[in-house]
């Protein structure tokens, strides 16, 4: 894995501080994510909840759609964080995003310090990718 521990506290600090601008008057459960883009630059994102829960973001799309937004193509991790007894780890649908632009690793932490570091393959060992030759699932393939 490619993430020093100064990186993954960095992002888990950063994950901590956005957690503190979740719009969470539904649920009343917010989640801080922060997103390191390939040149070194740090994305942060908090959770944004609707009335309409389809039309909430999460902190990881939050943090990653605005590195996406600022022209970021390449990542190196995201690190997400929340008030739970474990290490808070992105559902299965986030991972998916995460596949999309091709973030190879996730730090999940809660705000007791419990930290969990994964490569995103081990979350999500069949998301799609997408790929010059177009949609690919290589896990799936026999070798």
């Amino acid at each position: 894995m490619y993430l020093t521990e100064a990186m993954i506290d960095t992002m888990v600090r950063e994950a901590m501080d956005a957690i503190k601008n979740a719009y969470v008057p539904y649920g009343n459960f917010g989640v801080g994510a922060c997103v390191l883009a390939s040149d070194g630059t740090f994305y942060k994102g908090c959770t944004i909840e609707n009335t309409t829960p389809r039309l909430s973001a999460s902190a990881e799309e939050v943090a990653l759609y605005q590195a996406v937004a600022d022209g970021k193509r390449e990542f190196d991790g995201i690190a997400v964080i929340a008030d739970t007894e474990k290490p808070f780890i992105p559902n299965g649908g986030v991972c998916q995003i995460l596949a999309e632009f091709n973030v190879p690793e996730v730090v999940m932490a809660n705000m007791t310090g419990d930290v969990l570091h994964l490569e995103l393959k081990d979350l999500l060992p069949y998301g799609i990718k997408i790929r010059d030759n177009g949609i690919h699932d290589d896990e799936m393939q026999e070798e």
